[in-house]
């Protein structure tokens, strides 16, 4: 059993490990010998638990998609209305790339065409604000003239750009920015000034 955890908390260090790497230097340029001197383990170590560098790529894809997985589930666990359910979610989501290097790196490693990977992450994103915004119309607050595909183009562009925009300044990822964000859009959604941010 003693073993067991040794190995699981190796296998985590190395993920974290990888995941900062890869958020400072991208896919290309990260080595997996300065990923295991970050996790504080051997060579050896590393390519016990992940054979290369594109295995351990997706292992923190993986945590970072069940990361985002249950920020939408968070989000929408509360009996708050689909649209304040968008705004908690939207500022979940931008505090854990603020604050998960994990989550950071894994919607990093999305734009990396080297790794050869799909935006997975976004996509998890995009497909929860459908759900929520064609909630939303089904239930009545989209105000008139406003369907739930032309808010889910508004919101996806405006929280991806927050998102990308995050990746080198981290003021696109305050509270204050989303709040800012949701400010402007809601009006429109609603079709009235109603503030639920």
């Amino acid at each position: 059993m003693v073993k067991q955890e040794r190995a699981a908390r190796t296998r985590q260090a190395l993920i974290r490990a990888g995941a900062e790497v890869f958020a400072q230097e991208g896919f290309a340029r990260a080595s997996l010998t300065t990923i295991s001197r970050q996790a504080g383990v051997s060579n050896g170590a590393l390519h016990f638990h992940f054979p290369n560098k594109q295995a351990l790529t997706q292992a923190v894809m993986a945590q970072a998609l069940d990361t985002v997985r249950q920020i939408v589930r968070d989000a929408g666990a509360r009996d708050v209305g689909p649209l304040q359910t968008l705004v908690e979610g939207t500022h979940r989501l931008m505090d854990r790339i603020g604050h998960d290097v994990v989550v950071r790196a894994g919607f990093g490693l999305s734009d990396d065409p080297l790794g050869g990977r799909e935006p997975v992450l976004r996509l998890e994103w995009q497909r929860w604000v459908e759900h929520v915004l064609r909630q939303a119309e089904e239930d009545g607050h989209l105000g008139e003239g406003v369907s739930a595909g032309d808010a889910v183009v508004a919101v996806v562009a405006a929280t991806v750009g927050l998102e990308v925009l995050g990746g080198t300044d981290r003021a696109w990822l305050s509270p204050e920015t989303v709040t800012r964000l949701w400010d402007v859009l809601l009006p429109r959604l609603t079709g009235h000034g109603r503030d639920v941010s």
